[in-house]
């Protein structure tokens, strides 16, 4: 839940169709955000996350971090930093000193949106809080992610991905029934908790085109986190029962889930009408349509474990890519249960052409993952590699009008 308030072929063939896009655009048709000034104060996932959707789509995206110690170094050219960090420029600030939050509050007065993800008494703290912020420029959209909500019991607590899977239900609809509570394998509340801000700040960015006046934009680990369990929640809210794990099923439909083959897992989703029907056919079990414990979706439901079982028994004759493709020549949603490393080589992967190229200055080439949405006819292509700390420190306060003597002055008192 977003909290809005406050004043008011092959890989080569899916690189080159998204070359030649960049290429047949016009170089004077600016990318979607490129008139939006953006400073990003965040550090970890959640806010580095809707930062980069917006500096994906050409926003000014100015990272404003801390100077470089030895433990960040380290971290730096990780690739989850490199992920998390393209697109973006560099400015090293000593937001603790009067100096640095004065340049802060400078840079703010010229910004159209400021991100945080840190705990709310720190902001508060450091003088970037929103009613700090907003009295200094109220055209500000001001973007916030904490573990818990910017007010209520918790909201000083420290907060992280699994905390949040935990506390907000995730992790008890996960996993094999009967082996406890189980983790998401990705940081999904960080991400979705990113996403959910990215689109509360275009809300609120749209919002001021009418209205002239920004607005202070929230999310959190946990409400996102309940936000994502979705049908599962509504289970509770609506009907007062409590999901209990289904493993690698669907809870409410069946057949829908993971079973194995003669070599190993296909994923497959039968669980209506016709491909139900093409289900049993392509098995070669015409009886289990005239079953009457299978007889309709809800008895399917109902009795899922003694489904599962014929299924797999007649799963396990041939092998998963034999299956997947005999179904889906007759329409059936099925599909293999890849690692990472076999994802990368699909071949619609490949065509779709993710894994992008980029050059980093000290790595040389490697590969960062695009953005997931299309706009035809734009490239969200990744512009920039992720900085090092403090390498457009110079550049950019020579855009907000610091000469060279005051940026030497900065560097040498260690504001910058």
């Amino acid at each position: 839940m977003i909290k809005v308030q406050g004043v008011a072929g092959s890989r080569w063939r899916g690189r080159i169709a998204h070359a030649i896009v960049a290429v047949m655009a016009p170089e004077i048709d600016p990318l979607p955000l490129s008139d939006l000034l953006v400073l990003d104060l965040t550090i970890a996932r959640a806010g580095p996350t809707a930062v980069r959707q917006l500096a994906d789509w050409g926003a000014n995206v100015i990272h404003i971090e801390r100077r470089q110690t030895d433990e960040l170094g380290a971290l730096r050219h990780s690739p989850d930093s490199l992920n998390l960090n393209r697109n973006k420029r560099s400015l090293t600030l000593d937001l603790k000193r009067q100096e640095g939050r004065a340049l802060l509050h400078r840079m703010v007065e010229r910004a159209d949106i400021l991100v945080e993800n840190m705990r709310p008494p720190v902001k508060s703290k450091l003088g970037f809080d929103w009613d700090t912020l907003s009295a200094i420029n109220p055209r500000l959209v001001m973007g916030s992610i904490s573990g818990f909500g910017q007010d209520g019991p918790y909201a000083e607590r420290g907060g992280v991905d699994q905390i949040a899977q935990g506390l907000g239900g995730m992790m008890s609809v996960t996993g094999i029934p009967g082996q406890g509570p189980v983790r998401a394998g990705v940081a999904i509340s960080d991400v979705t908790a990113g996403l959910q801000l990215a689109v509360g700040l275009l809300v609120a960015i749209h919002e001021r085109a009418r209205t002239g006046r920004g607005r202070h934009v929230h999310t959190s680990l946990l409400e996102s986190m309940i936000g994502m369990l979705d049908f599962q929640a509504a289970r509770w809210t609506v009907a007062r029962e409590i999901p209990p794990q289904a493993g690698n099923h669907h809870p409410t439909m069946g057949p829908m889930g993971m079973y194995e083959t003669a070599d190993g897992h296909i994923n497959l989703a039968a669980p209506w009408g016709r491909i139900w029907t093409a289900l049993c056919e392509i098995l070669e079990r015409p009886d289990l349509a005239k079953d009457a414990r299978f007889s309709g979706p809800l008895e399917r439901a109902k009795n899922r474990d003694a489904l599962n079982e014929e299924i797999t028994r007649a799963l396990q004759a041939r092998s998963t890519s034999d299956w997947v493709e005999a179904m889906n020549a007759v329409g059936i949603p099925s599909g293999p249960v890849n690692n990472v490393e076999q994802t990368f080589a699909d071949p619609q992967v490949e065509h779709l052409g993710i894994a992008t190229p980029v050059t980093h200055p000290i790595l040389g080439e490697i590969e960062i993952l695009r953005n997931a949405t299309h706009l035809e006819g734009v490239s969200s292509d990744i512009r920039r590699p992720a900085p090092e700390p403090g390498e457009h420190s110079d550049e950019i306060l020579r855009e907000f009008g610091l000469a060279g003597a005051e940026i030497d002055s900065l560097r040498e008192n260690g504001i910058i």
